[in-house]
């Protein structure tokens, strides 16, 4: 099992070499690279030449660290095919940056428009098929998450996409922080994860409330309906995700993929909020 972090609560105010060495002293020693705007940005093509390879190969070595995964957010999926079309040109630059970054697995999220589901699925098929020889030439891994506000927002949904392709590198990434988005509000960790558990191998830790409470008011959004789509990423126990099961689940499938801290709520109080993760983390999965 890989226990990474995801530096995103100071991507804006350290350089990537001080996010490098920030994360080895938090005490991880993976880092799952999420997008960084002097890096891989949201939706554009990578901002990164070889000189800075290899650079940031160095400071990785230095610090005692590697990179879990490289994870690009590109529209892919979008029914706008022009914007398809420069998501998978951006996506071959991330591959083939992947590569030679000396990682072997690139996490990313379906996105597309949940407005228009049947169209971005079709369009998400055919990127796929321009995108496939790209991942298999360069001996990559794809992980693939359903987000809230994707065109598929619910897991088990999400791993029947994945086992269509019927590919063995092709694979799914599970994050708590969406488990309400993940069964209709429901927020069944248990019933998600045994699910998908055939084709899981990327486990995303942080906490959330639950949007859709019966209460009706652990969000309040002016105006009332408005067609937005809300949640958290915060340290364990602090919203409604029932972690104890989450837990449970993973230990009794033997889950031994990717674990990363996915907290992102706390960037002026990072190294407090790693101090309620990190051991939550590795108590729940038995790591010393």
């Amino acid at each position: 099992m890989k226990l990474a972090y995801d530096p995103s609560m100071f991507r804006d105010n350290m350089s990537f070499h001080e996010m490098i060495e920030k994360t080895a002293r938090l005490g991880y020693k993976y880092i799952e690279l999420s997008p960084r705007q002097d890096f891989i940005w949201f939706y554009q093509y990578p901002k990164v030449n070889s000189a800075m390879i290899k650079n940031v190969k160095i400071w990785l070595r230095d610090a005692g660290v590697e990179l879990s995964s490289v994870l690009p957010v590109q529209q892919w999926s979008s029914p706008d095919e022009q914007e398809r079309q420069a998501a998978v040109r951006n996506m071959k630059r991330t591959i083939e940056i992947t590569s030679e970054l000396g990682v072997d697995t690139l996490n990313t999220e379906f996105s597309g428009d949940k407005f228009n589901p049947v169209a971005s699925e079709g369009q998400w098929y055919k990127s796929m098929e321009e995108l496939i020889p790209e991942f298999e030439k360069n001996n990559i891994k794809l992980e693939i998450q359903a987000h809230p506000n994707d065109f598929i927002e619910s897991s088990s949904e999400a791993a029947k996409l994945i086992r269509s392709l019927d590919l063995d590198w092709v694979s799914q990434v599970w994050c708590s922080a969406h488990a309400f988005y993940s069964d209709g509000g429901i927020g069944d960790v248990t019933k998600q994860l045994r699910e998908s558990q055939d084709v899981l191998t990327h486990i995303l830790i942080a906490d959330t409330l639950n949007y859709k409470s019966n209460f009706g008011l652990r969000y309040i959004i002016n105006p009332p309906e408005a067609p937005v789509t809300i949640h958290q990423h915060l340290n364990p126990g602090e919203g409604e995700v029932d972690f104890d099961a989450m837990y449970k689940t993973l230990n009794e499938i033997g889950f031994d993929g990717i674990v990363t801290n996915n907290v992102f709520a706390w960037p002026d109080r990072v190294d407090w909020s790693n101090e309620q993760t990190l051991p939550s983390i590795k108590q729940g999965l038995h790591l010393d």
